[in-house]
C-alpha cells in the first residue's frame, strides 16, 4: 500500500471498482428461527468455498468449519446465489481476499502524506476546481481505507462500528485483529501473553480483552 502512486489514477473510478468487491446481498442476517450454530460443513464444501474465494482458510478456522459449525459465534460461511461468502457481513472485500493483509506500520507514511495533501479551498482558483480536487482526494482516502483490510475476513461484528478480523492471506495469516477505526482510526492486533492471537485462542476470549491498545 505504501507504494501507491498518486499520479494518473482516477481515484473516484478506483473507489467505485473496489466497493464492487463487497457482497451487500449477503449482509442479510438469517430469520430469528434460523439463528444459532449451524451444522459444520463437509470437506467438499470447505474445499469448494476455498477454490471459489481464491484462498486457503487458516488451519484452525478450517477445523472449526469442519468440526464445530459453519457459523455460531462468527459470521456464517454459506453458499448463496452470489456464491460462497459470510452471511451478515457487508464489509469483507472479496476482490481483495487474495491480497496480503498489510501490517498497519507499513502504511503510516502513506497515511501521513495523504492527510497532508488534503486539498484546501485557498489553494484553488474557484470552488468548482476545489470540489473536483477534494472529491479525488476523498476517493483516494476511501481506496486506502478499503485496502487496509486486504486479505482479511470481517469474521464478527462487534457493534458501534467495531469488527474482529481473521487474516487469511499474507505473512499474518491465521492471526486475529480488531478494527477500531470507529474511535481511534486504527486496526489493532489481538495479543495474548505478548504473542499474536490465533483463531482458536480468540474463541475463548472477548476481542476487547485481547486488544493491544
Amino acid at each position: 500500500m505504501s507504494t501507491l502512486t498518486v499520479m494518473t489514477i482516477d481515484w473516484m473510478a478506483e473507489d467505485r471498482r473496489l466497493l464492487d468487491g463487497r457482497r451487500y446481498d449477503q449482509a442479510r442476517r438469517p430469520p430469528y428461527a434460523e439463528v444459532g450454530a449451524p451444522a459444520p460443513l463437509s470437506e467438499a464444501e470447505v474445499g469448494e468455498a476455498e477454490a471459489e474465494l481464491g484462498i486457503t482458510f487458516p488451519a484452525e478456522y478450517r477445523e472449526y468449519l469442519l468440526r464445530r459449525s459453519a457459523g455460531g459465534v462468527v459470521n456464517r460461511l454459506c453458499r448463496t446465489a452470489a456464491g460462497w461468502g459470510w452471511q451478515g457481513d457487508s464489509l469483507t472485500n472479496y476482490d481483495l481476499l487474495a491480497v496480503a493483509f498489510p501490517h498497519p506500520d507499513s502504511y503510516l507514511a502513506y497515511e501521513d502524506d495523504l492527510d497532508a495533501r488534503e486539498p484546501l479551498e485557498e489553494d484553488f482558483a474557484d470552488a468548482g476546481a476545489h470540489r473536483e480536487g477534494w472529491n479525488q482526494w476523498d476517493a483516494e482516502y476511501g481506496v486506502f481505507q478499503e485496502r487496509k483490510t486486504s486479505g482479511a475476513v470481517f469474521i464478527r461484528e462487534g457493534g458501534c462500528g467495531f469488527s474482529t478480523l481473521l487474516v487469511v492471506t499474507g505473512p499474518h495469516r491465521g492471526t486475529m485483529w480488531f478494527d477500531a477505526r470507529a474511535t481511534c482510526d486504527r486496526i489493532l492486533p489481538l495479543e495474548l501473553g505478548g504473542r499474536p492471537v490465533s483463531f482458536r485462542d480468540w474463541l475463548g476470549h472477548g476481542s476487547m480483552d485481547l486488544v493491544a491498545w
